[in-house]
């Protein structure tokens, strides 16, 4: 990138995204905050900052039903269980949220494995396109080593969201949408042929396909889904004695490595 691109936004940034125009007005995608959006529930409002529409009521509530039936208030959950330690540690309430959301995107669940999942269908579909069959390309997925996202889940076999989730994607007008469909498809194939389950993050991320997100815009709508369960955990480890959440006493801890560390090797730079 040339150096003159740079001094174009030295002083000077162009948008049509959002602009602050303090003591008279805001603006978010053309539309003024407080007068014309001023009606919108909050998750709403995330949504239209994220899509720079309106995707309308139906889509809304869709997507915010997939918040609710993520909130589990459980601790043990690795995100929750980030935000409690916060909570043991006496952090403040911020700190430990923005931290239990931050390892929420891992490798094997949350952010990384929807948006693949859901780069995953929209592959599929384009396959479909120029004539291919589905489950050949998802064999071709497996040969090339590429991990199913969506199916299987860790630690359970099935997962109780499913069910729920077909019944208000029904009930909106979502219920036979093309990449549903396909995640269903796949799942009675790779359930017969080797015996996978699938997890909600099939659903959603077919879902979101159907109701046309890029990836991107899925990324960022679905970052902070985890909070409402993150909240209890946070308060129900603040309310115990501080360090009360799961200890360890050193005796727990299996150690294998060197009986003594030489600090004075060769590697070591300490003095």
């Amino acid at each position: 990138m040339s150096h003159r691109r740079l001094l174009e936004t030295e002083s000077h940034w162009t948008t049509r995204r959002g602009k602050a125009y303090l003591t008279e007005r805001v603006v978010m995608h053309g539309r003024d905050l407080h007068k014309q959006l001023g009606d919108y529930e909050w998750l709403h409002l995330y949504l239209f900052s994220v899509l720079g529409r309106d995707p309308g009521e139906a889509v809304y509530r869709l997507l915010n039903y997939f918040f609710v039936a993520t909130s589990f208030p459980d601790p043990s959950i690795w995100p929750n269980h980030v935000t409690a330690l916060g909570g043991t540690a006496r952090t403040t309430p911020s700190m430990a949220l923005m931290a239990g959301m931050s390892v929420s995107e891992a490798s094997i669940f949350g952010r990384r494995p929807e948006v693949r999942a859901l780069d995953f269908f929209y592959r599929a579909g384009h396959w479909c396109d120029e004539g291919g069959s589905l489950m050949d390309f998802v064999e071709r997925e497996k040969s090339r080593g590429r991990t199913l996202y969506g199916y299987g889940r860790p630690l359970a076999r099935n997962d109780e969201r499913i069910p729920y989730a077909l019944e208000k994607a029904r009930e909106l007008g979502f219920g036979d949408g093309r990449y549903l469909n396909m995640a269903l498809d796949v799942y009675d194939y790779l359930n017969g042929a080797y015996g996978y389950s699938m997890n909600i993050g099939a659903i959603y991320s077919a879902l979101a396909a159907d109701v046309g997100l890029s990836c991107q815009e899925y990324q960022l709508f679905m970052t902070p889904i985890f909070l409402a369960g993150m909240v209890p955990c946070f308060q129900d480890a603040y309310d115990k004695p501080e360090g009360a959440f799961f200890p360890m006493r050193c005796t727990s801890i299996v150690y294998h490595g060197p009986a003594k560390r030489d600090w004075d090797d060769a590697g070591s730079t300490a003095r």
